[in-house]
């Protein structure tokens, strides 16, 4: 059985303060945030396998404050969690990771695919309805055979300021 946690990345720098989205950096705030809710999630015993995470700057940034925390010890980027991202290449990748034995993942990314790919795994179908604030997190158990999607359980939705 996989449980998988879905991070929105922290609060980060304006858009217009940035040519390239991809470089937008967690604002002060942002890393405090992120830096509180993750020492939660450690108190609540919380550990992960792996930390996947989008490789832009802002996603790298709460990944690596996860890590530095103690949730995982392991990190690697993946463009699957790009914004441009598409769950059925992630879905393949997970098949593999599975293989390997993972059993607890957690993905740092961006809305609106984080609540998008939720409600395909729990409904087989984005419906628009679920929101990860920044430094959320979503739990979601894993089918334990065959496609996840639209045959796992919801465990957990929770925003940041219940975790501050």
């Amino acid at each position: 059985m996989v449980k998988l946690y879905l991070i929105r990345h922290g609060i980060a720098a304006e858009r217009e303060d940035y040519t390239e989205d991809a470089l937008r950096p967690l604002t002060s705030e942002g890393k405090q945030k992120t830096k509180q809710v993750a020492q939660q999630l450690f108190n609540f015993g919380l550990r992960f396998d792996l930390i996947l995470t989008s490789p832009l700057v802002r996603a790298r940034q709460t990944a690596d404050i996860l890590k530095a925390i103690g949730l995982s010890s392991q990190l690697e980027e993946s463009t699957h969690l790009t914004p441009e991202g598409n769950i059925d290449s992630w879905l393949k990748w997970l098949e593999e990771w599975q293989n390997k034995g993972g059993s607890s993942l957690a993905l740092v990314g961006h809305e609106p695919n984080l609540g998008e790919w939720t409600e395909i795994l729990v409904w087989g179908e984005a419906k628009g309805n679920l929101l990860v604030k920044k430094a959320g997190v979503i739990g979601v158990q894993l089918a334990e055979s065959g496609s996840p999607v639209g045959r796992s359980l919801l465990f957990w939705l929770t925003p940041p300021k219940f975790l501050l």
